[in-house]
């Protein structure tokens, strides 16, 4: 199976516990996480991006609201099946997503073209193909990521168990 990314970007306006929530409830919705597999603990996803254990906790507590994971005391964390029905997309949180973006563009100096030329390539590309983001450590845009690699983590998690 093959990697799949969490980013977190500490500069944005998006809370990071809402970023976590938004790009793994897109994982699990397009079928790129399964139903069981195995995410990593609130620990080790926290570490990996790091962050506060916390700001995990409440992005996973609120996927299992949403009924998109479940957590079970020894069984850890999995992907739950997915509702039958249609969901509804948060257009509030689209919005500042797109401004989001919209604004670092413009930061770079793209112009609308360039911005919607993005938008297509990202739209029609495969988001695990997507280049890594690094801290370039000049003060610059934080930008965290962890992988979500879901084999290695469920081996390395069994063996904690």
């Amino acid at each position: 199976m093959s990697e799949r990314a969490v980013r977190v970007d500490t500069t944005s306006q998006v809370p990071p516990y809402e970023q976590i929530r938004a790009q793994l409830a897109a994982l699990i919705r397009t079928g790129r996480l399964t139903e069981g597999e195995r995410l990593p603990t609130v620990r080790q996803l926290a570490a990996d991006l790091d962050l506060a254990p916390g700001t995990v906790a409440r992005a996973y507590r609120e996927l299992e609201a949403a009924e998109l994971i479940r957590t079970r005391r020894g069984a850890g964390t999995r992907v739950a099946a997915l509702p039958s029905g249609p969901y509804a997309h948060d257009a509030h949180q689209l919005g500042t997503l797109a401004r989001d973006f919209t604004s670092a563009a413009r930061a770079l100096g793209a112009g609308t073209e360039d911005i919607l030329t993005a938008v297509r390539n990202a739209l029609n590309s495969e988001p695990d193909t997507a280049p890594a983001a690094v801290d370039s450590g000049n003060g610059g845009p934080r930008t965290t990521e962890a992988s979500v690699k879901v084999t290695a983590v469920r081996h390395r998690l069994e063996r904690q168990t």
